[in-house]
């Protein structure tokens, strides 16, 4: 697909192949511009982390959601939106902002535009992050997780389309390969950029390619806009960055995305003038999982819990109200760290294995991602879908016994340490099974239970019946590690509602865009403290379409 140009002057230049820089190059040469669009990475990995995703989109009073009988609104958007953000910083200024004109977007024109390029979604939407801590506490009250139709894969596909129809008119030039080492700056203003060009590698999608230097590259535009992702690959980098407020950085961790996720751009972008904001705000997922078929070093998958697990920590104790599977990412996170371990476990059986375990990722879930209808409604007819039994066979944090002891037994003997008392486990397993027995009760977790399958979602495709985790015929009992899987920054470049890049004085930096995770997805960070999930692809989508668009005019301009 690389071409070299022609030239080496365009009127937008734009740094990252992934989704959002995909979404920016479409854009801008839809208004006309010409444009680069650099990676350095192989052109394999062309869409970015967006491939490896499931597809998760953030949509409000959509007709899915009303065909479940989901009432929602822009309003309770907007509420659940700043309840879960936190905003409470100078630096949170852009971030509202960006917040809000995302919110409007969702309930607006999103769902059309991305109809009118062809993206579908599968009709059962998922609840996400459902907080659990009040109605003014964080997380969605009601569900919005739309799944895209051939998930992250689907999702690219028209802009990948779109991308080499402008190729092939001669409006688009990728060069893949061209790392990024230094954004140009004459009289103030960014006027281009310099890098180097690596020695080709034909490492697949996702691992790890070369750092071999060739030559060197410059080229020049009025307009660069700057999509080169997060840190979340860097575990060095997200240790440093890890708040204090979340407890000590976990010394373990499994990756949720490739190594080229390193925060270089980043670091290139503030030499350049670029204020960077809110680096201390992460989203990390409790319910990671080693990949038993990894694709790049200490690749991590998550788990999508249902509602009935039981979670307890590395010590046994039951977590707490409302850190049920699926409620609070950051509140279990922050808990987690607390005890002084870098794992957990949920506790369950085959039945409830294999109604609500489902694992994130396009290439954990073949049937959704293939758009292949058959195969979907074959979930329904086996016990446990094919992607989750593989990792009951390969995977190492999974464990199966007929007993509970016998569990706890295998479960201190995969740590190297008798952290567990399987008198105590069986004590507090007992303890939530006799909740089930009651129509009434003070258990939690119980009750929360049984209001997720009064949604319809919910009680067709993620939660089983109330049972005793111990019953018989469900088993026999598992237990899953559970470990700190890496995955977004929510901080990042500071950017105004055009996507400029704003200084430390709070002005635009001439010539200068950002857009995606780079901008945390917007603003220098439009989540705050938390997210309520479908917001990244969303933030990708959002923030490269205003830069493209953006970048477009400023070219044409000059």
């Amino acid at each position: 697909m690389s071409t070299f140009p022609h030239s080496q002057h365009f009127d937008v230049i734009i740094v990252g192949a992934g989704l959002a820089g995909l979404v920016a190059a479409t854009e801008a040469t839809e208004a006309g511009a010409r444009v680069l669009l650099l990676d350095q990475e192989p052109e394999a990995n062309l869409g970015g982390q967006a491939h490896w995703s499931f597809g998760g989109i953030f949509l409000v009073d959509s007709p899915e959601q009303r065909r479940l009988c989901v009432k929602d609104s822009e309003a309770l958007a907007l509420a659940d939106w700043a309840n879960t953000a936190g905003f409470d910083r100078e630096e949170d200024y852009w971030a509202r902002k960006w917040a809000t004109a995302y919110v409007q977007w969702a309930a607006g024109g999103k769902r059309a535009w991305l109809h009118d390029r062809g993206i579908r979604f599968f009709p059962v939407v998922g609840w996400a992050e459902r907080g659990g801590a009040g109605a003014q506490g964080p997380g969605n009250s009601v569900p919005r997780f739309h799944i895209t139709w051939g998930t992250g894969p689907g999702l690219l596909e028209p802009f990948l389309k779109a991308a080499k129809a402008a190729q092939a008119k001669g409006q688009l030039v990728m060069l893949f390969r061209h790392q990024l080492d230094e954004l140009v700056l004459r009289d103030g203003a960014v006027t281009g950029v310099r890098g180097t060009v690596l020695e080709p590698d034909a490492a697949p999608r996702g691992v790890a390619s070369n750092r071999n230097a060739t030559g060197d590259f410059e080229y020049f535009a009025p307009a660069v806009v700057v999509a080169t992702g997060g840190i979340g690959g860097n575990l060095d980098k997200v240790r440093a960055a890890w708040p204090e407020r979340l407890g000590t950085p976990p010394e373990t961790m499994v990756s949720g995305v490739p190594a080229h996720v390193d925060g270089r751009g980043l670091d290139i972008a503030a030499r350049a003038g670029a204020r960077l904001v809110n680096g201390d705000r992460m989203w990390h997922y409790t319910e990671g999982i080693g990949n038993w078929n990894p694709v790049w070093e200490r690749h991590g998958i998550r788990i999508l819990p249902g509602p009935s697990s039981l979670w307890i920590d590395a010590q046994g104790q039951r977590l707490p109200a409302p850190l049920w599977p699926g409620f609070d990412t950051l509140g279990t996170l922050a808990h987690l760290r607390s005890t002084g371990h870098d794992h957990s476990w949920f506790i369950l059986n085959r039945r409830i294995i294999g109604k609500e375990f489902a694992l994130s990722g396009s290439e954990q879930n073949p049937d959704l991602t293939g758009k292949d209808v058959r195969a979907v409604l074959a979930r329904a007819r086996v016990d446990v879908p094919g992607p989750v039994q593989a990792f009951l066979e390969h995977g190492e944090d999974f464990l199966q016994a007929p007993t509970i002891h016998e569990l706890v037994a295998k479960m201190n003997k995969l740590t190297g340490e008798d952290l567990l008392d399987p008198a105590q486990v069986a004590e507090v397993l007992e303890a939530r099974d006799s909740a089930v027995a009651n129509s009434f009760g003070k258990d939690g977790q119980i009750s929360a239970l049984t209001m997720a399958r009064n949604y319809l979602g919910d009680k067709l495709v993620r939660s089983v019946k109330p049972h005793r985790i111990t019953e018989a015929k469900a088993g026999p009992l598992v237990a899953v590690r559970l470990r700190i899987l890496t995955r977004k920054s929510l901080g990042g470049v500071q950017t105004d509602l055009d996507s400029r890049v704003l200084d430390t004085a709070g002005n635009a930096v001439p010539g200068l865009y950002a857009a995606g995770e780079a901008a945390g997805f917007g603003g220098g960070g439009y989540h705050g403290y938390r997210a309520l999930e479908g917001t990244f692809l969303g933030g990708c989508l959002f923030s490269g379409r205003a830069a493209g668009r953006h970048a477009a005019g400023e070219g044409q301009r000059t």
